[in-house]
């Protein structure tokens, strides 16, 4: 993704996309439930999440192959109670932790290209060996994440994305957790590197969630 360059600290700029809910010491987005604390906001997306995540579970099935209308779809199921601008391509630029995300302009170019190659190529993700799958998880993730597409939840969309190209692949719902201090650098490192289409160190930080999410499987 060449289109994302060097930036600083989180910034936006924009319009619509841009204002913040009144009283929230524009430390929240506006929203359609008037939420003006950054920890209700953050709860409710949370909650939205998990019962979007369970209509994802019966709506995509193991054939299904996404297209980027079904990306817009997921987002707008998860978080369009809360933002009207939920399953909309966003119309601000974005930077955050030392790039900027792909050009507001470019984003239905690049999800139409996202559509045709990584969407195409790697789902349904019923692909036999663990290694393919992983291929196919870091690859279709790394990419979304660069694009970025929509104002916010692009992180938290691709993982659910993740879990539902596992289902797929027969794996058990993937295991995120293990992505916090340090790990969590090395996945801002492994999206960095995708921009030069390295997948290389997205790939082991997959290898690292399967294993985890098989080895909490067998403890249940």
């Amino acid at each position: 993704m060449s289109n994302l360059k060097k930036a600083g600290r989180y910034k936006t700029s924009g319009l619509a996309e841009d204002q913040f809910e009144p009283g929230s010491s524009k430390r929240v987005l506006r929203n359609l439930l008037g939420l003006k604390r950054k920890r209700d906001a953050d709860e409710a997306e949370a909650r939205e999440q998990i019962r979007a995540l369970d209509e994802f579970l019966t709506t995509y099935g193991q054939d299904h192959r996404f297209s980027s209308a079904d990306i817009c779809e997921m987002h707008e199921i998860w978080l369009g109670e809360i933002y009207e601008w939920a399953g909309k391509y966003r119309q601000v630029n974005i930077s955050k932790g030392g790039f900027f995300f792909a050009a507001a302009r470019q984003i239905p170019q690049l999800m139409e290209l996202f559509e045709r190659e990584q969407l195409r190529v790697y789902t349904p993700c019923n692909f036999i060996g663990e290694e393919k799958v992983v291929e196919a998880l870091a690859v279709v993730h790394t990419e979304l994440v660069l694009i970025h597409p929509f104002r916010e939840g692009n992180g938290r969309l691709a993982r659910m994305l993740a879990i539902i190209m596992g289902l797929q692949a027969g794996l058990p719902p993937l295991n995120f957790s293990m992505i916090k201090g340090a790990r969590k650098q090395a996945y801002f490192a492994a999206v960095q590197a995708g921009m030069d289409m390295n997948y290389e160190p997205m790939k082991e930080i997959f290898r690292s969630v399967v294993k985890l999410t098989f080895s909490e499987a067998k403890k249940l």
